[in-house]
């Protein structure tokens, strides 16, 4: 049996399955609520029972205590809808509904996906979860003050981990990774960061350009957008130097065969000879270019090389009638090779 709930005052409604709570709920149907933990430890998804029945489930009375229950508020990451109900709590809409926080977490895994990237997992502690918009980013904070951002690479919903993609730019923090770092280490990190995300309300199909590590916005920018059932089409053009540089080019690849709805252009600008590679060449920003005349109707997201992400910018809105409004961007900027 599924239940209806009714968000005040903003009137968005979504329904929730049976023995599913209400945040669980709230975040499959693309509606961001605010939490912190979601296991009623913390506190910060407290809103009030305006009507129905809810079943409290289990939390922690310092998060919610027996004063607040009678006065109808409730921890939406525990309640179980027992009926249809309505509730009265702000909605994350921007980065600045979002608190940023300090945490400690532990590497849960570490893959190297290529010979100069890794794919490094993040666990949290336990009562505890990072609320952030697909794209956005975090500094990990190292011992001698120095911050390093990397941008989360898993969407939102799937936030038990941090998923961060780490390049081998031979910075303090990089070679760290690839040298000494090694699984059930402790970091600390502060986040989340960045105005790159996914702006969900618009029309306009979608353009994600990314080159090299870039791809790791672009990664969650697009599981959040099938998460949630994003309609508009989406076009992912992926640039590397050489065939490795497209890491995880067989998840792209996957993406493209499953939905009629998302295609996908990998592009190489120096293909060796042992890559046997038969695909588009050049600078991945001029492959969209080729493929289109006028982008006066799209919306674009480019992630990666700061050339690429300015040369993007500067012939898309001036060679292509892209709207200057209508072009997202975080552009990587690597850390100083330490002498």
């Amino acid at each position: 049996m599924a239940f209806t709930v009714t968000i005040r005052p903003s009137g968005h409604s979504f329904s929730v399955d049976a023995d599913e709570t209400v945040l669980t709920a709230a975040l499959r149907e693309g509606f961001n609520l605010p939490y912190g933990c979601r296991n009623g430890a913390c506190g910060s998804c407290k809103g009030k029972l305006l009507a129905g029945r809810i079943d409290y489930g289990d939390y922690q009375e310092t998060a919610l205590s027996e004063i607040e229950r009678a006065q109808g508020f409730a921890l939406f990451c525990c309640a179980k809808p027992q009926e249809n109900i309505e509730i009265e709590c702000r909605e994350v809409g921007a980065v600045k509904d979002i608190p940023i926080r300090k945490m400690p977490c532990r590497v849960q895994r570490m893959e190297r996906a290529a010979e100069d990237v890794m794919i490094v997992e993040l666990r949290l502690p336990q009562n505890e979860r990072l609320q952030y918009l697909a794209g956005q980013y975090l500094d990990m904070l190292m011992k001698d003050g120095q911050r390093r951002s990397f941008s989360m690479a898993n969407a939102p919903h799937a936030d038990e981990c941090l998923q961060l993609h780490i390049r081998n730019y031979g910075g303090a923090f990089s070679k760290h990774v690839f040298e000494r770092m090694k699984e059930r280490d402790i970091l600390r990190f502060e986040g989340p960061y960045g105005s790159f995300f996914l702006r969900e309300n618009g029309e306009k199909p979608i353009i994600l350009l990314a080159s090299g590590t870039g791809f790791a916005p672009i990664k969650a920018i697009i599981e959040h957008a099938f998460h949630v059932g994003l309609s508009r089409p989406m076009t992912l053009y992926w640039g590397g130097r050489r065939r490795a540089d497209l890491y995880l080019d067989a998840i792209a690849s996957g993406w493209a065969a499953a939905r009629p709805d998302f295609r996908y252009v990998p592009v190489l600008s120096e293909p060796a000879p042992d890559d046997g590679w038969a695909g588009r060449t050049g600078l991945v920003h001029l492959a969209v270019m080729a493929d289109f005349a006028d982008l006066s109707g799209y919306q674009v997201y480019a992630c990666g090389n700061p050339l690429m992400v300015e040369a993007a910018r500067k012939d898309f809105t001036g060679q292509r009638g892209l709207p200057p409004e209508e072009f997202f961007c975080d552009a990587f900027t690597p850390a100083s090779v330490s002498p």
